[in-house]
């Protein structure tokens, strides 16, 4: 399995450099990674390394916490696509799922895909760790219904990553026509394998240089 062609390669450190961002560019190319997934300060520099080939511009919106107004998430949408960013990874409102304000959530979610509409993907983090499983099916749910491409498992700043089971879930909550992404703590090949066993059509990691090695070792 062609496992780099998942992966979002990632780097989302509040101290990652100019530098470091340009070798995430650059090592995304070299093993054709599905795209690299920065903060929104760094989407220029990203699309301008990335312009040209099949990788793609990735951002995160209302990262890590989800706890924004909607209006500022949208603001910052509007402005990554502007500067380039072709797929949008957004934190949902957490504590408005936990109230179950549901139609706040609903809102949160339909902006932002209102926005990018035929500009960009749009993936909604859960942050699985802090929820139920009657959560995350709601939450799912939502994202589905309101016309989101994408549901992640994990921002990877919280309590917990991604797991098979809430992979599972997540895939049986959405059906076919929605991605999954799987975040958080997959750092080798047999994980990122594992995941994607589960139903998950994405993989965000920061050591996927790493996973695609151990993948050309398991092929050799």
């Amino acid at each position: 399995m062609k496992v780099n062609h998942y992966i979002d390669h990632t780097l989302l450190k509040p101290e990652a450099t100019r530098e470091q961002i340009v070798q995430a560019c650059e090592e995304a190319i070299e093993h054709q990674f599905a795209s690299v997934c920065v903060n929104p300060c760094h989407v220029s520099l990203v699309y301008k390394k990335l312009n040209g080939t099949s990788v793609k511009t990735c951002v995160v919106i209302g990262f890590p916490l989800g706890a924004n107004t909607t209006e500022s998430k949208i603001f910052e949408t509007q402005q990554a696509i502007e500067n380039g960013a072709q797929e949008i990874d957004m934190v949902m409102n957490i504590g408005a799922l936990k109230d179950r304000q549901y139609s706040l959530l609903e809102k949160d979610i339909m902006e932002i895909v209102k926005v990018a509409k035929g500009k960009a993907l749009v993936k909604v983090i859960l942050e699985c760790c802090l929820l139920t499983d009657d959560e995350k099916v709601k939450a799912c749910e939502i994202a589905k219904q309101v016309g989101a491409d994408f549901v992640k498992t994990s921002t990877g700043f919280s309590t917990g990553g991604a797991t098979i089971q809430d992979v599972k879930l997540m895939r049986r909550v959405v059906g076919d026509k929605v991605g999954v992404k799987a975040s958080g703590g997959i750092r080798d090949y047999d994980t990122a394998i594992a995941m994607i066993d589960a139903g998950a059509t994405r993989i965000g990691a920061s050591s996927s240089v790493a996973i695609v090695k151990n993948n050309k070792m398991n092929d050799s």
